[in-house]
């Protein structure tokens, strides 16, 4: 590296020479910086990015960690880790060095972001506290497994928040009805509940499904997409999970209804959104439907948890809805647990004639 004074602007410049991931050499120039200290800081600075030498700033390193793992997530779930780093992470670590950050540093950020607001003046929730240390360990973390960070200190500290901040809520089947009689006037939302409802997918497979994922005949619609809007961006990804991957059976009923609502889709070619609609219209829709027929306003995602929860009620082990949600059955059976009906007095029973026999 070089750097050097420019007389027409009395600015200083560096000429930054690297190697690329091919082995070849190529030469960058930075222009702007108003003193030589600047210059020298930002040619010091590559220079121990290119040595991956941990003596570097944190917001450096986050340089390094986005160059390794941007293009190995998901584009929705970088933009959501981006945005945390940018607002809520570098702001404060950004200008330390990543060595030196220590465990009383991370408390000091934590009791900042406990006593932190959001835009409407509310703390944050205890989820989403939990998902900024989340992120903050994840870039320490890639500094310990593959640079040669000593430790982790968000590791040390520990989590702050929770994972799940409030008990789900449901609607009975005869809350729902009353729902969709009241978004009846408009067929789009109509229908748009009715798969929410009564095949338990999630709002983002929801708007990516096309007429090509319906066989009418097999009674079936394929999950195999997801869709998220992205800087103003319409972006198909892949579901959330593997196992999110799955053919689901419709009741007859919603065959007819989807058959009906499609054919009222003049021109719409195979592999366009049958649901051109924001999810903040499906929640704009949540809003009106739920005052309409006065019943208590549940997210989006309570949908799916309604669903989840007839089905138990309906007497389905958590192994047959999992396979039909595209969840793991150990989740099912966690975070449902309180649904299924307690088999304990049966078991105690048949515990006490085992052992009258024994006897």
């Amino acid at each position: 590296m070089a750097v050097y004074k420019e007389p027409k602007t009395n600015t200083w410049k560096v000429y930054y020479r690297y190697t690329d991931w091919q082995g070849e050499r190529k030469q960058t120039t930075k222009r702007g910086f108003l003193t030589k200290r600047e210059a020298l800081a930002w040619e010091r600075e590559q220079l121990n990015k290119t040595k991956a030498d941990l003596d570097m700033t944190f917001a450096s390193f986050v340089e390094t960690y986005t160059a390794d793992m941007k293009s190995r997530i998901k584009e929705n779930t970088w933009h959501t880790k981006e945005h945390i780093l940018r607002t809520k992470i570098l702001p404060y670590f950004g200008k330390r060095k990543i060595n030196e950050i220590q465990a009383k540093d991370i408390i000091a950020w934590q009791n900042e972001m406990l006593n932190s607001k959001d835009k409407n003046g509310n703390p944050y929730s205890p989820v989403y506290l939990k998902t900024l240390h989340n992120q903050l360990s994840a870039v320490f973390n890639h500094a310990v497994k593959y640079y040669g960070l000593h430790e982790n200190p968000a590791a040390m500290v520990g989590n702050m928040g929770k994972a799940r901040s409030r008990e789900m809520l449901f609607w009975t089947q005869e809350e729902y009805q009353k729902f969709s009689f009241a978004i009846m006037d408009k067929p789009v939302s109509f229908y748009a509940f009715e798969m929410l409802y009564w095949c338990g997918i999630r709002e983002g497979e929801l708007l990516a499904l096309t007429p090509a994922d319906f066989n009418f005949e097999r009674k079936t619609v394929s999950i195999i997409k997801s869709y998220q809007r992205i800087d103003g961006r319409d972006v198909i990804t892949d579901p959330k999970t593997p196992k999110s991957v799955r053919d689901i059976v419709m009741p007859d009923f919603l065959v007819d209804e989807m058959r009906d609502y499609m054919k009222q889709l003049y021109g719409i070619g195979d592999n366009d959104r049958i649901f051109e609609v924001s999810k903040s219209y499906l929640h704009h829709e949540m809003d009106r439907g739920a005052a309409a027929a006065g019943v208590k306003r549940i997210r989006i995602h309570d949908l799916r948890h309604s669903h989840i929860s007839l089905l138990i009620d309906m007497g389905y082990s958590a192994v047959a809805i999992a396979d039909r949600v595209g969840h793991e059955s150990i989740n099912i059976t966690y975070n449902y647990a309180h649904l299924f009906p307690s088999t304990q007095t049966d078991m105690a029973s048949k515990l006490n004639d085992f052992r009258k026999v024994d006897l």
